[in-house]
């Protein structure tokens, strides 16, 4: 049985918070918002609690979940190696819509998915999300939809898809954006656009160099 908290009142946050905490930690399911959209999450680090994510959504392992967590720190241990032009986006856009992917750190003992040695990284600007991670750690994280629905812009849509699958939703309100995060792929010698999002384009080539594949060089 599911339970829900309204993280708009001080004391259910509070609550709400330290409940999804130690239920990530027993290997459970949690949906959390976030500043893009709601967020399917587990304990990364928990090969079993990645496994019961993929299984909720009715996906598979070639979808890997990103992995956010709530400092730059927290995301420079999971990682092989960062460029400059990586500490770059960071600065600029973290926390926020950017997904980072990169290689994983080799010490690292996990099982997120097919990830061919690979990362994907985000530090989300979202009060509610920030503090459950500096509470758990860095938390493997899907859009908390089923495979092929719409992501979930609210804690009803999450839980009207997912259900009992989830032990604890953190409700916040609608997200503020209905538009997932930007990712961009930094693990060739330049940096490639993987997913339009959030942040634009343009907005990234103001910061760096930018490979972009689909057909179109600027957002509209």
């Amino acid at each position: 049985m599911s339970t829900r908290f309204d993280c708009t009142d001080t004391a259910q946050r509070a609550a709400g918070i330290s409940d999804a905490a130690a239920t990530l930690r027993k290997g459970e399911l949690v949906v959390l918002p976030t500043d893009t959209v709601y967020g399917l999450a587990a304990d990364a680090f928990s090969p079993a609690a990645v496994a019961a994510l993929l299984t909720a959504r009715g996906g598979g392992r070639h979808a890997p979940p990103s992995v956010l967590v709530g400092s730059r720190r927290a995301a420079l241990a999971l990682v092989e190696d960062v460029s400059a032009s990586g500490n770059d986006l960071i600065d600029e856009f973290w926390p926020g819509g950017l997904t980072l992917v990169f290689r994983s750190a080799r010490s690292l003992v996990w099982d997120l998915g097919d990830t061919n040695g690979t990362v994907a990284v985000r530090m989300p600007l979202q009060p509610v999300a920030l503090d459950l991670l500096r509470e758990t750690g860095p938390l493997a994280v899907s859009s908390a939809n089923l495979t092929g629905s719409p992501p979930a812009t609210t804690a009803t849509e999450a839980q009207s898809q997912l259900g009992d699958a989830v032990s604890v939703y953190l409700d916040d309100g609608p997200c503020t954006a209905d538009v997932p995060s930007t990712i961009v792929d930094m693990t060739g010698p330049v940096p490639r656009l993987l997913r339009r999002g959030v942040i634009p384009v343009r907005r990234l080539r103001q910061v760096i160099a930018l490979i972009v594949e689909d057909g179109e060089e600027e957002d509209a």
